[in-house]
This record gives C-alpha cells, sequence and structure tokens, in this order.
C-alpha cells in the first residue's frame, strides 16, 4: 500500500478547551457530509491521506496549523462527527489507549457497516503493518503514540499515525491510502512534509534499501549463533560505542553512515524468524517482538560486512479560517465559526431536498474567487 505523506510538527501537550472541540465537531460533520454527498467516501479518504489537505482542515476547524496536536485533535473530532448510518465510514483506533482498541473498534465497524469476517482479517492486518513500517522501518526518532484507520463501507481504509521525539520536541505523522496499492514496504510514501531534515534516518523503505533489505531476510534465516557473532566482530569489547568504532576505522571502511548500535537485541523474536524462515522482509518486521534495535543492528550488520548499504536519507521533504486555538495567526472568532456551522449546516438540509444546484453554484464561486 502506498503512504500518501509525512508531516513534521512541534510537540505540544495540552488538550483543546471543550469550547472550541465542541464547535470542530459540528463544523466538521457538515464539511464531511458534503464532500461524500457530492464525491462519495473513497474521495473522502483520499482527502485525509493528504498531509496538505489534512493540515488545512485542521485550520479551517480552529486548531494551531503547526502543531503536533492537530492530528490528535482533528482525528478525535472526526471520529465524534462521523456517523456510519450517513456518511459509510467510521473512524478506529486514536491517541495512547484508544490506539490499543483499535482491532476490537474494526470488528465493530465492520459489522456496522455490513463488511465480512475477511474484511476484518484485512484491516486488522492493515492496522498492524503500517503501524510496524512507521515505527521499525523508518527510523527517524519519532516512536508512534497516535494510530487511527478510517474505514469506508466498500472496505477502502486510510491511516493517519504520528510519533513524537521527545528530545527535540517534534512529532511526525504519517498517512497511508488504500487505493495507492503498490507495496506496504517499498517506498510507501507519495509526499512527506516537514520543516526538519535530519542527517541520519535509517530509512528501509527507500528502493536504495532493496538490497540491504535482501540480506536482512537472509540473515534472519540463519542460526541467531551467527548474528551475534557478526554484532560482536564489529563491536569490541574495548570500543562502547559505534562512534568510536566507525572512528577508528573510518580510514579502511570509508565514510559511513550511522545511527547507532542498538545495545539490545530481542534474540527470541530472531529464533522464531529463523525457525519460521521468513520469506521477505514484510513478513520479517510482523515477528512479535523485533523492534527497531532488532532491525536496525541487521542492517548495521548487512552494511559493514556485507557491503549492502541502507538509505540513510530522511524521506521528509519540506491560512487559517476562524483563527488558532493559540491565538496565531489570530484568536478563534466564535461568532464567525458558528456563523459558517449554521451555514453549511442550511447547504446540507437543502442538498438533502434536491437543491443540489446551490451546492454547485457554491462551488463555481468558490473557483472564481480563487482565481479573483
Amino acid at each position: 500500500m502506498k503512504r500518501t505523506g509525512i508531516i513534521d510538527l512541534p510537540l505540544h501537550y495540552g488538550k483543546a478547551p471543550y469550547w472550541l472541540f465542541s464547535r470542530m465537531v459540528k463544523l466538521a460533520k457538515p464539511i464531511v457530509t458534503i464532500i461524500i454527498d457530492e464525491y462519495g467516501t473513497e474521495e473522502f479518504l483520499s482527502r485525509i491521506s493528504d498531509t496538505y489537505w489534512f493540515q488545512s482542515l485542521g485550520c479551517v476547524l480552529g486548531f494551531d496549523w503547526h502543531s503536533s496536536g492537530v492530528t490528535t485533535v482533528v482525528t478525535g473530532a472526526l471520529k465524534e462527527a462521523i456517523d456510519p448510518s450517513l456518511h459509510g465510514i467510521t473512524v478506529c483506533g486514536g491517541k495512547g489507549s484508544a490506539s490499543r482498541r483499535t482491532p476490537d473498534e474494526i470488528a465493530e465497524s465492520c459489522e456496522v457497516l455490513g463488511l465480512s469476517s475477511q474484511d476484518v482479517e484485512k484491516l486488522t492486518y492493515v492496522s498492524r503493518i503500517t503501524s510496524k513500517i512507521d515505527n521499525t522501518a523508518i527510523q527517524s526518532g519519532h516512536p508512534l503514540y497516535h494510530h487511527a484507520i478510517f474505514v469506508s463501507e466498500k472496505g477502502e481504509w486510510a491511516v493517519v499515525q504520528q510519533g513524537m521525539n521527545t528530545t527535540d520536541r517534534t512529532a511526525r505523522r504519517y498517512h497511508w491510502f488504500s487505493r495507492e496499492c503498490e507495496s506496504f514496504v517499498v517506498e510507501p510514501h507519495k509526499a512527506i512534509v516537514g520543516d526538519k531534515v535530519r542527517d541520519k534516518v535509517l530509512n528501509l523503505t527507500s528502493r536504495d534499501s532493496e538490497g540491504c533489505r535482501k540480506v536482512i531476510v537472509d540473515l534472519a534465516k540463519e542460526d541467531p549463533r551467527r548474528i551475534y557473532r557478526a554484532l560482536k566482530s564489529i563491536r569490541p569489547k574495548y570500543q562502547s560505542t559505534l562512534e568510536e568504532w566507525l572512528s577508528n576505522k573510518r580510514g579502511a571502511y570509508g565514510d559511513i553512515e550511522y545511527l547507532r548500535l542498538p545495545s539490545r537485541v530481542n534474540w527470541n523474536a530472531l529464533r522464531k524468524a529463523y525457525e519460521t524462515q521468513v520469506k521477505s522482509f514484510e513478513e520479517l518486521i510482523q515477528i512479535q517482538g523485533l523492534g527497531p534495535a532488532t532491525v536496525r543492528g541487521l542492517a548495521l550488520i548487512s552494511e559493514l560486512i556485507y557491503g549492502e548499504k541502507p538509505s540513510w536519507r530522511d524521506p521528509v521533504k519540506y491560512s487559517f479560517a476562524f483563527g488558532g486555538k493559540d491565538g496565531v495567526p489570530f484568536p478563534v472568532d466564535k461568532r464567525a465559526m458558528d456563523e459558517a456551522i449554521g451555514f453549511l449546516r442550511e447547504v446540507v438540509r437543502n442538498a438533502k431536498l434536491g437543491d443540489k444546484d446551490k451546492v454547485r453554484i457554491l462551488m463555481k464561486l468558490n473557483r472564481m474567487a480563487s482565481r479573483l
């Protein structure tokens, strides 16, 4: 499946005040209704998977344009605003403990939407593999803490998840969309947005990491004792860190980039990979307990011993309607927001009565205004 975008955001704490969140829910509902009535559920999921559109929606709803909270709060508002019987879509998961309830919510959502048990299995797999890819195959120092999956009555889906780096107080958001069906592993992102490119990010989803991924799978098929000996050979006892090893060996091995040598490796997970003889990288990273440190260790063996180097290139690339929660660029205009909610509700009501011409005229006026 194709990841459609990534965005970096400053990490903010706290929560949206009730007076704002309640309005966000009220405003989000007619917006979702109009989009689905006019374009269908697929288009709505496509827009949710667009980093820029999602960010713009947060701005329209009055939340901070540059805050990590825009992800969790906008997702939460959509989860309350979306009605499966009206929209043909449900939202599963959320922040922290809510994300751990995602499998159960997927099963409940499939029952509400009339999807089959096979759909439950497929969507549960999607939820699990997208989380593992963004947490393990790409290591930028942003472990995930938010995961949500949008599911339509047709079985289509979009995933929005976010990780945080508490050291530099940034968050990174990842978007996926089911219609971009190529691979979970190879170049799954179409657009990546952020204001900070990191010097060293282990990116095993890059096409440049193809050779490294193959070596990692081959290593996982070997007896874990061989991997232990390999790791020991590149970290002698008298050198405490990989940085020291590189500074001593840089002349012999060239200008080798690195993240860091893992202090712990999950040998039980590697033994399970060996016993099952995994066939692909996608199958390997799904093994329970095989986390970022273990994968990083395998990638380092691949590079330093077998010469198959992973990509260390960060995959990130580089108007408010009613204001923002923190007063940036200006305080939320509650009166204007309430008027917009009332107007959109009237548009939805008229559209349901068959007056879709009014909606089309408004869309044309919007396009004309944009050109002007």
